[in-house]
This record gives structure tokens, C-alpha cells and sequence, in this order.
């Protein structure tokens, strides 16, 4: 990706763009044939995926002993991944419902993409938890419905449990919301099409799109209706997450501040992970009209904000431990940051705290290599987050003599590697099949900002 500077005042859609124009820019690349970087990517991602089926199945045969798990340890990567992945999904609700409700339109051009990666990060943690059951065939055993296994059923005190309810509701609400906001785009594509197989699955789900005033009245009820419905998930959702943790007598784990500092972290994640795919998007697609200099200002501060709440958490959390004077509690965060686990522990505090301050400056918000490269460390950091609270926290409990090392295998390093094919895989199907950005949306303000950016 090139250093491009950018100019940073201007309007949300660049080129004196028309109603058709938007039209056609938008369809352009799901109307010609994808080109060779796209199949580059979608092999590689492709590949990845493979890796990470083979991983799997070679477990499930086998046993989770394949993984690096010990009587000390019972938790690592497979919940680290879980919780990453369920944070990566909350920025398309945060940009769809939230920033919907509070009429922010600079959200237009990013927001399918955004809630279509919602999807599937979600996708991605499910399938954590069912891999850890360790008879992944067996998953239905946690749906409470009537049965013929006597005593045997589901524990609703069980943070799991929770969990499956939570990230159910979430991808439904979720999947209901993009639809729905993706039949006015489906009709358009509808009338374009060619006739064939692809244009009758996209008459099909259209819905039978007309356009008239009743239409979109009933339309804009409904989405209004689901942003309302959605909101609270982007709360609800890492909140219950954390209860995982919270509910335990861990050192480290059992704090009140897990909630409201897991949703930050999620947030943050979430919206670095949607900058960026939006600057590959921006650049692969050519639509540096539609995604704009004031669309990724908007984005970087978000993360910035969000940056600087988890700097504060983590702050907040060496203070409770040693004002508390338990000294598990005192000795658990020491050895975050002093332990044999200490390096992971700074790249954290790096690369989601320090790095991200670099937002403030102008200068770094205007180059498109520097945006990219910070949104990528920061993801990267949140991984850590992740690692540390979890490994760290059990690797030393409360004997000494029980204490215990972890190391990951490779098959649970080829099941990451191979979660992140499936994201990038179902991302770029995504963007060869669908609009990336949303035409009915963007029309609407497609003059906006022209007469500041004139003035």
C-alpha cells in the first residue's frame, strides 16, 4: 500500500458523484470478472482455511491432548481465539445501530462492510467453544429442549451456557439487520444482472423490491426498529463474555471492571480491524471516492478514544489489585508484566495503548500506510490482551507446586492460522457477490459536504 497523504477536509463522497454514478461505481466490480488480486488473496485465505480444517479434524480424531493444555492450564488459545473473534464483530453493530441512531452519516460507506464482518467474526467464535467440547458432535447437548437423557441437562449457571444464548442472539440480530438493509441494494442489482443463475438468487432474496413510498416507509420502520434492537447487543454481548472470568475465584480474573472493559477492548478491536479492511477495500476496488479522507478520520479517532479507555482499565486494574492488599491478587499482576510471560504483556500495553497515540497527530491520521500499519499492531495487541489475562493468570494459581508453563502446539497454532482463513475467505466472497458499501444509503448523501468542501 502506497504512503499516500491525504487531504482531510472534503465531502463524504468525492467526485460530484450522481445518483446513477454511485450506481455503477458500486456494481462495477461485482459486474466484471474478479482480477488477479483477488484470486491471490482468495487462494492464500483459502489455503489458510485449509490448514485449519485439516488442524481440526486431526483433533477431533485424536483429542484435545493435542493441544499444549495442562492440569494448571485448561484455558489458552482456543478461548483467547473465542474472545477475539467475538470482539472483532462488535464494531459492525457499534457503526450500523449506534452511530445509525445517532444520525452520523459518515457511516454510509462503511457500514455493510462492517456488519458483514460482524458476521463472520462471529462465525469464527462459535466455533471455538464447540472444538474445546472435545466431541465437537455433541454440540446440541447445550440447547435446553426436551430430551431422553434423564438427569442430564443444561446448566444455566454455567457462563458457557450464557454464552452459546449471547452469541446466538447476537449473529441473529446481526444477520436480520444486514439483510434487511442490504434488500434495496439486492433489488438494484436485481435490474442490472444478466439473466442467469446469479440474478435469480438475488431476485429471489430482494424480496420483490418496487421502490415505491410504502416500500421504503415500511423499510426505514423496520431498520429503525433493528438498530434500536441491536444496540444493547454491542453492551450485552462482550459483557456476558466476560462473565467467564468474572464468575471464577482466579486471581485476576474476578473484577467488577470486566465488562465495561471488555466492550472497550471489543470496540477497539473491532474498529481496527474494520479501517482495515476498508483501506485494502479502498485501494483493491477503487473506491477512494465512496471511502474518503473524513470517513477514516472519523474511524481513527474512534479507535483513539477507544484506545485510551483501555490504557485506563489497565491502569485501573494494577491499582484495585494492589490498594485491595491481597497479595494474590498484587502478585497476579506483577507477574503479568514481570513474569515469564512479561514480553507478551508489554506488546499489549504497546501496541493498544502507546501506538494508537499516535492518532493525535494530524500528520499520521493523513497517511494511509501509518493508519494501516497501526490498525494492524492493534489487533495484534488486543490478541495479547487475551493471552495474558488467560495464560498468565492460571500458569501461576495459588500452590506454587502446581505452578505449570504453557506452550502452544502447532495444531493449535495451524486452527488460528486457520480461523483467519476463514474470515478473509468469507470477506473476500463477500466483496465478489454483494456491494461492499451500501448504494441506497450513500444516494442519500451523496451532496454532502460539497458546499463546506467548496467554501
Amino acid at each position: 500500500m502506497a504512503d499516500v497523504r491525504l487531504p482531510w477536509h472534503g465531502p463524504l463522497i468525492a467526485g460530484h458523484k450522481t445518483v446513477g454514478q454511485v450506481t455503477a461505481d458500486i456494481c462495477a466490480p461485482l459486474e466484471r470478472r474478479a482480477g488477479g488480486w483477488w484470486w491471490l488473496a482468495f487462494s492464500l485465505a483459502f489455503s489458510l482455511l485449509c490448514l485449519g480444517v485439516a488442524a481440526v479434524s486431526y483433533q477431533i480424531a485424536v483429542g484435545i491432548g493435542t493441544w499444549g493444555l495442562n492440569r494448571t492450564v485448561g484455558w489458552a488459545f482456543d478461548i483467547t481465539n473465542f474472545v477475539f473473534w467475538v470482539g472483532i464483530g462488535h464494531a459492525g453493530t457499534l457503526i450500523s445501530a449506534i452511530l445509525f441512531l445517532f444520525r452520523q452519516k459518515w457511516r454510509t460507506s462503511v457500514n455493510r462492510s462492517a456488519e458483514a464482518m460482524t458476521l463472520i467474526a462471529v462465525t469464527c467464535a462459535g466455533l471455538f467453544p464447540v472444538i474445546h467440547m472435545g466431541r465437537p458432535w455433541l454440540f446440541y447437548w447445550i440447547i435446553p429442549y426436551p430430551n431422553t437423557r434423564g438427569p442430564l441437562w443444561v446448566n444455566f449457571l454455567s457462563p458457557l451456557v450464557w454464552d452459546f444464548f449471547a452469541i446466538g442472539t447476537y449473529f441473529m440480530i446481526s444477520l436480520l439487520f444486514w439483510y434487511v438493509g442490504l434488500v434495496p441494494d439486492l433489488a438494484t442489482l436485481r435490474d442490472r444482472l444478466r439473466p442467469g443463475l446469479y440474478r435469480r438468487l438475488v431476485a429471489f432474496f430482494g424480496l420483490g423490491w418496487n421502490g415505491s413510498c410504502r416500500t421504503w416507509l415500511r423499510y426505514e420502520v423496520v431498520y429503525l426498529l433493528l438498530a434500536g434492537l441491536a444496540t444493547p447487543l454491542v453492551v450485552s454481548v462482550h459483557s456476558v463474555v466476560s462473565a467467564d472470568f468474572a464468575a471464577t475465584l482466579v486471581p485476576g480474573w474476578h473484577a467488577t471492571i470486566f465488562p465495561p472493559y471488555f466492550v472497550t477492548g471489543a470496540i477497539l478491536s473491532g474498529m481496527a480491524m474494520v479501517l482495515t479492511l476498508m483501506l485494502l477495500a479502498r485501494k483493491a476496488m477503487r473506491m477512494e471516492d465512496y471511502i474518503t479522507p473524513r470517513h477514516i478520520e472519523a474511524m481513527t479517532k474512534l479507535v483513539l478514544a477507544t484506545s485510551c479507555l483501555v490504557g485506563l482499565s489497565y491502569a485501573i486494574e494494577f491499582f484495585s489489585a494492589l490498594y485491595v492488599g491481597n497479595r494474590y491478587e498484587s502478585f497476579t499482576f506483577l507477574n503479568r508484566a514481570l513474569g515469564p510471560l512479561g514480553w507478551g504483556y508489554w506488546i499489549m500495553v504497546a501496541c493498544n495503548v502507546l501506538v494508537p497515540q499516535l492518532f493525535w497527530f494530524g500528520r499520521v491520521r493523513r497517511r494511509l500506510l501509518a493508519v494501516f500499519v497501526i490498525c494492524i499492531l492493534v489487533n495484534v495487541g488486543m490478541w495479547f490482551e487475551r493471552f495474558i489475562i488467560i495464560v498468565s493468570s492460571l500458569e501461576r494459581d495459588f500452590l506454587p507446586s502446581s505452578w505449570s508453563g504453557y506452550a502452544p502446539t502447532w495444531i493449535e497454532l495451524a486452527t488460528l492460522a486457520g480461523s483467519f482463513g476463514l474470515f478473509f475467505t468469507c470477506f473476500l466472497v463477500f466483496c465478489r457477490f454483494l456491494p461492499v458499501i451500501a448504494m441506497a444509503e450513500v444516494k442519500a448523501v451523496v451532496h454532502e459536504g460539497h458546499s463546506e468542501a467548496q467554501a
